[in-house]
């Protein structure tokens, strides 16, 4: 018999006046067999939205109100700090996602043991503006870090608390939720779910926040291949800096021991600066490796997460597993 799992369901609001009180009916309808709690997170929302939760009365709601407005990453932070379920569901509140995907993905993470399962917009209902950044970044993400991932800015997802709690929050990294739980080690797979036009308010999304997506992705990217040895990258541009400045003053010396003049040459000026530069570079690689190492040892954090430890025991002429 399979005890049924208590689900906390996360939703990041701001303005979003109109969408609460039909969403919290869809999901209602949607986990009518499942033990559940919604937790909306209002992010210093300048309309009526806290107060439609308010008015919901619903014993299966909370409400978690900011003090100003952090941004999306931060509320999802808040809410799934707060999240008590051993899953921990995620969605927008602008009613676009459809709550009737979350039992089926559920049980496809608890039947194959995903740690988190993600949706693919189906036939998505957004604009040019929203959809076409939301391409590139997956496809950079595909080819930088050889995750592939259809849909990473789709906000329906399920997962482990596990999983979920570990996740770092901040800046625009609620899009890199399953790239980040991918490099934590989790076992990641993506389904397709439906996807609807906005009914209420308007979307927070635009062009400018596409250079914060592609910032955060860099760092992701970074943290990904150099956070345990940054001395590899940092090294590797100083002594490329280095190198060349030291070919080019080889020549001017050779140049000078020709007979010609170089001290009005540009290129020496340059020879000389991409000599400091690598050094400089090269600096900056000992001091950052210094403190990974700092950071590591100072927490008592390992560069590794441990799935599970499998031992085998034989007492009494009888095999016992134990599982960790």
């Amino acid at each position: 018999m399979r005890i049924s799992p208590f689900l906390s369901i996360v939703i990041p609001v701001y303005n979003e006046q109109g969408n609460t009180s039909l969403l919290t009916e869809a999901i209602e309808k949607a986990l009518h067999d499942y033990k559940y709690e919604i937790i909306y997170v209002d992010d210093f929302s300048t309309d009526n939205t806290r107060q439609e939760i308010k008015a919901l009365k619903n014993p299966n709601v909370a409400l978690i109100e900011l003090k100003r407005n952090y941004g999306q990453s931060s509320a999802l932070a808040a809410g799934i700090e707060y999240a008590r379920g051993n899953y921990i569901v995620t969605l927008d509140g602008d009613m676009q996602n459809d709550p009737s995907d979350i039992p089926r993905m559920l049980e496809i993470a608890i039947r194959e043991e995903w740690d988190l399962v993600t949706g693919i917009r189906q036939k998505r209902k957004d604009n040019f503006v929203r959809t076409l950044p939301s391409k590139i970044a997956n496809y950079i993400i595909r080819k930088a870090t050889k995750f592939h991932i259809t849909d990473a800015g789709c906000a329906l997802k399920v997962m482990t608390a596990e999983t979920a709690k570990g996740i770092p929050l901040y800046g625009e990294m609620h899009r890199f939720i399953a790239l980040n739980a991918h490099i934590d080690g989790a076992l990641i797979t993506e389904v397709p779910v439906r996807h609807h036009p906005r009914k209420f308010g308007v979307s927070k999304y635009g062009l400018g926040r596409t250079f914060k997506v592609m910032n955060d992705l860099l760092l992701i990217l970074f943290q990904r291949k150099y956070l345990q040895k940054p001395l590899y990258l940092f090294g590797n541009i100083g002594m490329l800096f280095f190198g060349t400045g030291m070919l080019i003053n080889i020549y001017l010396i050779i140049v000078k021991l020709m007979g010609n003049d170089i001290g009005t040459r540009p290129l020496l000026l340059l020879g000389i600066l991409l000599i400091l530069v690598g050094i400089q570079f090269f600096t900056i690689g000992i001091v950052t490796d210094l403190l990974m190492r700092t950071y590591y040892e100072s927490q008592n954090k390992t560069p590794y997460n441990i799935r599970k430890i499998t031992t085998f025991e034989n007492k009494e002429k009888k095999t016992a597993l134990h599982v960790f």
